[in-house]
């Protein structure tokens, strides 16, 4: 087979796959996922217990954010590492309300963590941390997300 041919072929097959009818190849249509509310989310992750407000959790975001795309968290718990055996972030109003979870082990060093989440429209961000007696203490702070940077 020379190049030319080669060509003609990859052309015809590629305008056949074109013009022919979608065919179903038995794959079935996802379902479109569920919104979930803030406290099933919160349910899930406690296994239905509540958590306490602490001083010890230190949520670090800003109060204004000018993009929603990419809103700048840190967390800090203020216990010694083998305490600590999850950190979690929360944003209440968001499509799926469980932004993300971060599992700690002692070699982390120190139950700290710094990330990027997004922020449908304006709502409060929260901080918990799942200790390893079972409890769980958070904190929480409302962050205002503008368009464009305008209030």
């Amino acid at each position: 087979m020379n190049r030319r041919n080669f060509l003609k072929m990859t052309a015809v097959a590629g305008a056949v796959v074109a013009v022919s009818p979608a065919v179903p190849l038995g794959l079935e249509a996802k379902a479109q996922p569920k919104k979930r509310s803030f406290e099933e989310a919160l349910k899930e992750i406690t296994k239905g217990k509540k958590p306490v407000e602490s001083q010890k959790v230190k949520l670090i975001a800003p109060s204004i954010a000018e993009n929603g795309a990419v809103v700048p968290v840190k967390v800090e718990v203020v216990e010694p590492i083998e305490n600590v055996k999850a950190i979690h972030i929360m944003a209440d109003k968001n499509f799926d309300p469980w932004t993300c979870s971060v599992h700690l082990t002692p070699q982390n060093g120190k139950p700290y963590f710094s990330t990027r989440i997004r922020l449908a429209k304006t709502m409060n961000v929260y901080a918990i941390a799942e200790l390893k007696d079972g409890s769980f203490i958070m904190a929480k702070k409302p962050v205002k997300v503008t368009i464009g940077g305008c209030g």
